[in-house]
Order: structure tokens, then C-alpha cells, then sequence
């Protein structure tokens, strides 16, 4: 019989953690060596954001997608091989010579991260006690700030050693595939894992968020889509989504258009990114300590959201406020808010609907996410062109008060499910 490890559950979370690293390591990379690729082949702005779009097509599709992939086959194979897909699409990237090779690895790419998310929030369902979802998915999506925080240092690194773009995305790809192994030795459902304790498995399946046993079959699309709680989540992603992406994908560029090297502001990528890991923490901290004092979960849950949706509209200060360190700070207000809000979205479907249904339902939100992020990518590379950057950042600080609103609307209590059909055996 195999050794229990204690408190097995907080060393999958770290795997997810060390997932969302890796995933955004490698899509960050691109944006990262913006400036020398738009400089190698003569893009402008309009022109690069078909990049960004080729891959925030496949990650919209994907969402919903591999989110209903996951709810089928399980996570212990089907995260797996997402990431197998994404780290050789990533690899492959370095021998593209063109707008339409750079855009079909990006697709690629795209289509194989889009289960990190959905993956995880399945995971999270599954494993941990409702008491501590918050801070389970907070160290989950806390992965993607430290991934765009280390992207940089990584990135430009490789860069210089061999004086060219296109090895860097070969040493990031490496990365997922040695992540694969780990996740497979590590992860099992709670309810059969060789290593999980008697008393930490009573615990995981009496304190769930979900109650629903994991081989269950997901409720039907039809079923998730009449519910208003389901698109308080959709509507509220999609509409936060953008954001993020936005210093995600354009940062780079956005530096050296306000006239900074962005080898020589380090500064400027990392503090944003470190902001988002501590407003990660707030967020599913506070709404779970929140739960620990008698709150209710989505009492909890919704409180967060309001005061971290309020708090993304301070990008608009970026604009007002141009000096280095202003910008730096009115950034990382609006990351630090955003990663809290995120954090919140993030737990919902765990908190509202059956574990079989989770991923389905964290795949149907980003795939609103991601339909939100193409249009503000299209729009954002067409004002930066004929414009600038300030009327992109103004609309990015008052599109987040509508999320808020959608989510306090359309969630305000614990959807009404029918019961889910068994699954049919042999």
C-alpha cells in the first residue's frame, strides 16, 4: 500500500500552478519579441494583431471545446495531451517564415491552451473542500502573472544569445513536455487516488463545492445555456477578458511607443504582472476567509467582484498621469483588480454546478472571453495605428463596470439544475 502524502490536494494545485506558468511562457513569447518581428518583416500594428486574433480564435473555440473534451475523457488524460499539443505547436513556431505560417502556429498554439483553464477549474471542483476553492484557484491563475513576469527575463535571454527570435520558442516549448510526466504521476480522481489519506479524502468528498460524482455525464448545453448564472459568467469574462489580454499582448509594443526599450524597463513588465499575483491571492483569500467567518460562498464571491471590477477602471490614470512610474502604477491597479475578479469568475462554475459540468461550463466562458478579446484586438491594432494607445486604454477602464453589473445581475443565487441523467454502464 502507498504511503499517504499529506495534504496531496495543495501539491496538485501546484502542478495546475506550474500548468498556467508554462502555458503563459509560452504565449507570451510572441509578444515579448513583438518589436523584432514586426521590425523583421515591416508589419504595422493592424497587421500583428492578426497574430494575436489567430490564436484568440482557436483558444474561443477551443475553451468550449476542450472543456466538454475534459468532462469527457477526464483530466488525467486529457490534460496531458493538451499540453503535449501546445508545447510542439509552440516549438514549430520557430521555423515559420510569414504572416500565414506565424498565424497557423498560433492557432495551433491557441487551440492546446485553451484547456489549461477549464482543466483546472475541474480540478479544483474535484479536489478541494468549498472552504478553499478561493484560494485553490487564486494559486492556479495566480500562474499566469509569474509566466508573464518571467516570459521577459527568459525570453529576451535567448534572444540575445543567439541574436535571433526564433530559438526562444524552442527552449519555451521544451517546456510543457517536462510538465507532462509530473502531472501524470501526480494526478488521480480524489475518490481513487493510491495516495490520498482516509481522513483528507472524507473531507474532499463531504466539503466539495460540487456534490455530484465525477463519472457522472455533464448537463447538456441547452440545459447550462437557459441559466442566467451561466451567462453572469460568460458576459462577465468576456467583457474582463480583454484587460488582461490587452497589457498581455501589446505591452511590448505599447512601451515603445511611449518611447521606452523594453529590454531597458524591466520594471514596466514586471510590476503589473507581480500585481496580478498578489490580487490573485486577495481575491480568493479574502472571499474565502469571508466563507470561514459564516458568509455565504457567492455573498463572498460577489463582494470581491464589485470592488475589483470598480477597481479596473483605474487604467484610465495611464492616460491621464504620463510619467513613467504613474504608468507603471495605474497599470498594475488595474491587473492587481483585474486578477481579483478573475479569481471570483474563475470559481463560479465550481461553486454553481456539478463537477461533470464544470469545465463545460468555464469552457463556454472563455470562449466569450475569447470572442471579447478578438473584437478588442482587432479595434485596439487599427486606433494604435490611426490614433493611439489613450482612447484604448479609456474604453478598457469602463468596459469592466458593465461586467460587474452583468455578474450582480445574473448571479445572484445558485442556478435551479435538473438532476443529471446517470451514466449508462455495460
Amino acid at each position: 500500500m502507498p504511503q499517504p502524502i499529506l495534504r496531496l490536494r495543495w501539491y496538485i494545485g501546484a502542478a495546475l500552478f506550474l500548468s498556467t506558468v508554462i502555458n503563459y511562457i509560452d504565449r507570451q513569447t510572441l509578444s515579448v519579441l513583438a518589436p523584432y518581428i514586426k521590425a523583421e518583416f515591416q508589419w504595422d500594428n493592424t497587421t500583428f494583431a492578426l497574430l494575436i486574433v489567430a490564436f484568440r480564435v482557436a483558444y474561443a473555440i477551443g475553451q468550449s471545446v476542450s472543456g466538454r473534451f475534459l468532462d469527457r475523457i477526464g483530466l488525467r488524460r486529457g490534460l496531458p495531451l493538451a499540453v503535449a499539443f501546445y508545447s510542439f505547436s509552440a516549438m514549430a513556431t520557430g521555423f515559420a517564415n510569414g504572416l500565414a505560417s506565424l498565424a497557423a502556429c498560433r492557432f495551433l498554439l491557441g487551440a492546446g491552451e485553451s484547456a489549461n483553464w477549464p482543466g483546472a477549474a475541474k480540478t479544483v471542483a474535484e479536489w478541494f473542500p468549498r472552504r478553499e476553492t478561493g484560494w485553490a484557484v487564486a494559486l492556479y491563475d495566480s500562474g499566469s502573472a509569474l509566466g508573464g513576469a518571467i516570459a521577459p527575463v527568459l525570453v529576451y535571454s535567448v534572444y540575445h544569445f543567439f541574436n535571433d527570435w526564433r530559438p526562444a520558442f524552442f527552449v519555451t516549448g521544451c517546456l510543457g513536455l517536462l510538465w507532462i510526466p509530473l502531472f501524470r504521476w501526480l494526478y488521480h480522481p480524489p475518490e481513487s487516488h493510491p495516495r490520498l489519506s482516509a481522513a483528507e479524502r472524507a473531507d474532499i468528498l463531504t466539503n466539495r463545492s460540487s456534490d455530484s460524482a465525477t463519472d457522472a455525464p455533464p448537463l447538456p448545453y441547452g440545459v447550462l445555456l437557459r441559466l442566467p448564472q451561466t451567462w453572469g459568467i460568460v458576459v462577465s469574462k468576456a467583457l474582463t477578458d480583454p484587460v488582461w489580454y490587452l497589457i498581455t499582448d501589446w505591452f511590448a509594443i505599447y512601451l515603445v511607443a511611449k518611447g521606452y526599450q523594453p529590454e531597458q524597463s524591466l520594471l514596466a513588465f514586471w510590476i503589473p504582472f507581480l500585481a496580478a499575483d498578489i490580487g490573485n491571492f486577495a481575491g480568493g483569500g479574502i472571499s474565502s476567509m469571508l466563507i470561514r467567518r459564516g458568509w455565504t460562498t457567492l455573498r463572498s464571491r460577489r463582494l470581491v467582484a464589485i470592488v475589483s471590477g470598480l477597481g479596473m477602471s483605474t487604467l484610465a490614470g495611464a492616460v491621464l498621469f504620463d510619467s513613467y512610474f504613474s504608468m507603471i502604477g495605474f497599470f498594475a491597479l488595474a491587473t492587481l483588480s483585474y486578477a481579483a475578479f478573475s479569481t471570483i469568475v474563475l470559481a463560479l462554475p465550481g461553486d454553481l454546478y456539478p463537477s461533470p459540468s464544470v469545465a463545460s461550463v468555464s469552457g463556454l466562458s472563455g470562449t466569450g472571453a475569447g470572442i471579447g478579446t478578438i473584437a478588442a484586438t482587432l479595434l485596439t491594432g487599427i486606433v494604435s495605428d490611426r490614433y493611439s494607445f489613450a482612447p484604448v486604454l479609456l474604453t478598457a477602464s469602463a468596459v469592466p463596470l458593465l461586467a460587474t453589473l452583468a455578474l450582480v445581475i445574473f448571479v445572484r443565487s445558485a442556478p435551479n439544475l435538473p438532476p443529471a441523467p446517470a451514466r449508462q454502464t455495460d
